[in-house]
């Protein structure tokens, strides 16, 4: 695929990338997950702590949140049957983004006459945290009092609704392939000019994950086949839950089972570059530049979730979750307004997060708890736990 060319700028922009990625691992050969690591979130430099654009369409790829703001109201309606649940009860959200999700979300709380929560963001770059708080300052000012910006997991346990949208396919990952018949680790080495894919024996880690994930599946993963094994999930929910008294979470993410995140017919894996709403799939592709995402194994983020305290109570494609938490009320409700350019549009939009060749069956949400009953929530009245 040819991709479009970055500005003299950019291009300098992500040489200054590759020598900080070069410079830490103190080499030219370097573990993928290590790279993906300083790609995305080295300070100041990485793709997602830079100042560039990455939402909307004039960025690299548009969320849901960005879409519409059904999908946060959705989110707010899941909220507001929780909140009642806990003492003292926030929101804790996960890399947001734009904002936009925090305002959808507060706003139709607002409306629902909710007693208003404190609303806290984990929100690891700079530039995104200002843009976020530049929208609530434009939009929203009144909302600012309850809104707390964190760059860490609070050290008293919260009693929340947490919500992490496309939070773990940005989380680095190992990849593998299997050569003549061993596993081998797949790493970026510099050529001099860019990196390289290039293979050497795996780390304890990785080998001691895969043989896990061997473990769990039908057969044994053919010669020639490469993937990814996330590491990072289970400490990542162990810190999560050591936060957290009570809890609902709301995972939102492309992905699937493990038993089609590792078919036999998936044998390039998942790894996904997003450049300019272009979608390929080189991640040397300039270096700080670009997103860099993995499909979620979400019966690995099941497992994880289980041995970290947190219990599983729901997991279903996202169409049926929308559709489960309110959508159809919305657009009734959207429609019952006679604005009908306006309803045309927000049914268009509404398509967009459900049909099955868009976001509807692409993207997963699964929900878990902690020390709450364990009934399933608003969107999960007929779940899928039984494919993970």
């Amino acid at each position: 695929m040819e991709l479009p060319q970055p500005d003299s700028a950019a291009q300098q922009h992500s040489a200054a990338v590759c020598a900080h990625i070069l410079t830490e691992a103190q080499g030219h050969t370097l573990a993928f997950e290590q790279f993906m690591q300083w790609a995305l979130y080295a300070p100041n430099l990485g793709y997602y702590s830079a100042g560039l654009k990455k939402f909307g369409s004039q960025g690299d790829f548009v969320t849901a949140p960005e879409l519409s703001p059904l999908f946060g109201q959705c989110l707010a309606n899941v909220c507001a049957e929780t909140l009642p649940q806990l003492s003292q009860g926030c929101v804790l959200e996960f890399g947001a983004g734009s904002g936009r999700l925090a305002l959808d979300v507060l706003q139709h709380l607002e409306k629902q006459h909710q007693l208003f929560p404190d609303y806290y963001i984990l929100e690891l770059s700079a530039d995104l945290r200002a843009r976020q708080q530049a929208l609530f300052k434009e939009q929203a000012p009144e909302y600012l009092p309850q809104l707390h910006w964190l760059d860490s997991l609070p050290s008293t346990p919260l009693n929340a609704v947490v919500l992490a949208n496309e939070v773990l396919d940005a989380m680095p990952v190992q990849r593998f392939v299997i050569d003549g018949e061993q596993l081998q680790a797949l790493t970026a080495h510099w050529q001099g000019q860019r990196f390289e894919w290039q293979m050497q024996a795996p780390s304890e880690r990785l080998s001691e994950a895969f043989k896990d994930k061997q473990a769990q599946l039908d057969s044994p993963l053919p010669n020639g086949y490469s993937s990814e094994i996330n590491l990072n999930i289970k400490p990542w929910l162990q810190a999560l839950s050591k936060s957290l008294n009570q809890a609902r979470v709301l995972l939102i993410d492309y992905g699937q089972d493990q038993y089609n995140y590792y078919h036999p017919q998936r044998h390039r894996g998942t790894l996904m570059c997003h450049y300019r709403h272009y979608a390929h799939e080189d991640p040397f592709f300039y270096p700080g530049l670009q997103d860099i995402t993995a499909d979620v194994d979400f019966s690995a983020v099941a497992q994880a979730a289980k041995q970290t305290g947190f219990d599983l109570v729901g997991y279903n494609p996202q169409a049926e979750f929308l559709l489960g938490s309110g959508l159809p009320i919305l657009l009734d409700q959207a429609l019952a307004k006679q604005d009908y350019p306006d309803f045309l549009h927000t049914s268009q939009h509404a398509k967009q997060l459900i049909l099955p060749q868009a976001m509807g069956e692409r993207f997963k949400v699964m929900a878990l708890s902690k020390g709450l009953n364990t009934s399933a929530p608003l969107g999960f009245a007929e779940d899928k736990r039984y494919m993970l």
